[in-house]
């Protein structure tokens, strides 16, 4: 091409450049951002953001994201939980591990429920945030009724993406309000993952999750059992007899919240897991009288 022909023009200069591409982040680049952020497991997190970007820029947005203090997450849209993707939109409690040790015992207690009766058991998540709990008990027990609640209006719809597909209603509102009517008495599986951090103890929270999700998630009052006492006082209008209530609590919380199960006749149990650091308490409510 003549040399002439090189030159830039007016109209040439005036046009649109096209918008910069990212460079390519080496996996080295990304631990370094992420180890200098204070990501304590620097390398699994660069190969999860590696594995789920589908584009250069995609993926410097991300590591911006995370490096910023956003839970992981939150940053690829999912969390594993129980062996399954479970969806997690931006604002929404993040399902945590030490919760898989409640969902073992309610799937037990969800399989014999459907042995004794011959029939899908009817069960409810209630407080459901993205609704983990409630699709992998769907999917664990095959045969289910399922309902989920959740007063926040973000985890309700990002609850609907993960239940809605299992065969699951999801409903918005304050606990039991948030129900139909007609499942009063008739709930075998009742499963609250209430808030229980004492509000005092809220601000010792890692920042990615006291800045991140919905305070009403983490916040269980002053010594972080008001909404385990709101449910256990209710929940033997809405357990069918027979019928089993599941909440996750500390270690040191337990015995207060035997107490409360204890005093609205709910049969308690304590069960932990030393490997996950879960505290679990279960509630039975007595057969029906003449059974």
């Amino acid at each position: 091409m003549p040399s002439s022909q090189m030159s830039f023009t007016p109209s040439a200069l005036s046009s649109p450049l096209p918008a910069p591409v990212c460079a390519p982040l080496s996996r080295a680049a990304v631990v370094t951002t992420l180890r200098a952020a204070g990501c304590v497991f620097a390398e699994d997190e660069a190969e999860l953001l590696l594995s789920t970007a589908r584009t250069a820029d995609q993926l410097a947005a991300m590591v911006e994201r995370r490096a910023l203090g956003l839970p992981l997450e939150h940053v690829v849209g999912w969390a594993e939980f129980y062996g399954r993707r479970i969806t997690v939109d931006p604002g929404v409690f993040v399902p945590r591990r030490r919760t898989e040790f409640l969902v073992g015992q309610a799937v037990g207690l969800g399989r014999r429920t459907a042995e004794r009766s011959g029939r899908p058991p009817v069960v409810v998540d209630l407080c459901c945030g993205s609704g983990a709990v409630g699709t992998v008990l769907a999917a664990a027990l095959d045969r289910v009724e399922l309902y989920a609640a959740d007063i926040e209006p973000a985890a309700v719809r990002c609850a609907r993406r993960n239940i809605t597909p299992a065969g699951g209603e999801v409903h918005e509102g304050d606990l039991f309000d948030a129900l139909p009517a007609r499942l009063r008495g008739r709930i075998d599986i009742l499963v609250a993952n209430v808030p229980y951090v004492p509000s005092e103890e809220v601000g010792l929270l890692p920042p990615e999750a006291r800045e991140y999700e919905p305070l009403v998630a983490l916040d269980g009052g002053a010594d972080g059992l008001d909404v385990l006492r709101r449910v256990t006082a209710a929940a033997p209008q809405w357990l069918a007899p027979g019928g089993h209530l599941l909440v996750e609590t500390s270690e040191r919380q337990a015995p207060r919240a035997v107490e409360a199960f204890t005093r609205n006749e709910l049969l308690p149990r304590v069960a932990g897991s030393d490997e996950l650091h879960a505290t679990i308490v279960i509630g039975t409510r007595g057969p029906a009288e003449g059974a």
